[in-house]
């Protein structure tokens, strides 16, 4: 029986026992993220749940209401363990939503780039490079600054720091596709233009563009979590890990390390498993890069 390509795939991506661990790490947090309202001990969004008398609990410790907060509570009386799985969640949803979106634009940009050349082609790949010769916190430190905190304003520059990455691999692709055969049959069929790109070019691009989406979604996380850090991300009503980790930076020297410490290593797993997943997707899906 014929092995079908899925089941290649499959076999292909298990043959890493530390990909496949980064695989089941990675579920684990989205299990996590998903389902974090139901499995939470506590909603650390609710203020009416918190108490400052529970402030700075030590892991293992009862709350004032009996319960045991397992890793302990941060200075505002958050059970670390509910707020660690909220923070998970909006990590996510900021990472996962900027780089859908930049994806989107970016094979827009790089498509359109590509397709029509000249000077349409120059115009949108020198935008691309000015894009790319800043370092993305410094692009989006300024963004924050003019735009202010919010969900939706850091998702706005996450965006507007990655999809210049994607224009420049997607147009780098489909040159190399549109020179293939089957391309220039279609254009001698005189197909649409928009089923020749949608159809026949784009689907050709796509395994380099998941490999960057999946490091891109990593990267995005990171750079969320260095921005609320610095106090330009999330507001304190939504505590995302970095957030989380500027919240006990301060009580790290009194002893207190829990507050920083478990959200660190929440983010560290989440980073490195999405990694770890990436890194096999780029060997399966290129041969020629398969050790």
């Amino acid at each position: 029986m014929e092995e079908t390509p899925f089941k290649r795939f499959v076999r292909d991506f298990c043959a890493s026992r530390l990909a496949l661990a980064g695989a089941v790490a990675l579920l684990a947090v989205l299990f996590i993220a998903l389902f974090a309202p139901w499995i939470s001990p506590q909603n650390p969004y609710d203020l009416s749940q918190l108490d400052v008398l529970d402030a700075r609990l030590a892991p293992g410790e009862k709350l004032g209401n009996g319960k045991v907060a397992l890793l302990g509570t941060d200075d505002q009386g958050r059970d670390m363990l509910s707020a660690i799985f909220y923070g998970l969640r909006i990590s996510l949803v900021v990472g996962v939503s900027a780089t859908v979106i930049a994806l989107a634009i970016g094979t827009a940009v790089g498509m359109l780039a590509a397709y029509a050349g000249g000077r349409t082609d120059g115009v949108l790949m020198r935008v691309a490079d000015i894009q790319l010769s800043f370092p993305p916190i410094l692009i989006a430190l300024v963004l924050l600054a003019l735009l202010g905190q919010g969900t939706g304003k850091i998702i706005v520059a996450l965006i507007t720091v990655q999809w210049a990455y994607y224009a420049r691999t997607v147009r780098g692709a489909a040159l190399v596709e549109r020179r293939r055969e089957y391309i220039e049959a279609a254009q001698v069929l005189a197909l649409p233009v928009s089923r020749i790109i949608f159809r026949h070019l784009l689907p050709n691009c796509l395994p380099p563009l998941i490999i960057i989406a999946a490091v891109q979604v990593a990267s995005a996380i990171t750079l969320e979590a260095t921005l609320s850090f610095l106090g330009l991300g999330l507001p304190i009503t939504e505590p995302s890990l970095g957030l989380l980790i500027a919240n006990g930076f301060n009580y790290m020297l009194s002893g207190k390390y829990w507050i920083s410490l478990f959200p660190g290593v929440a983010l560290l797993v989440t980073v490195v498993a999405i990694n770890l997943v990436a890194d096999q997707l780029r060997d399966v899906l290129n041969p020629r890069l398969q050790r």
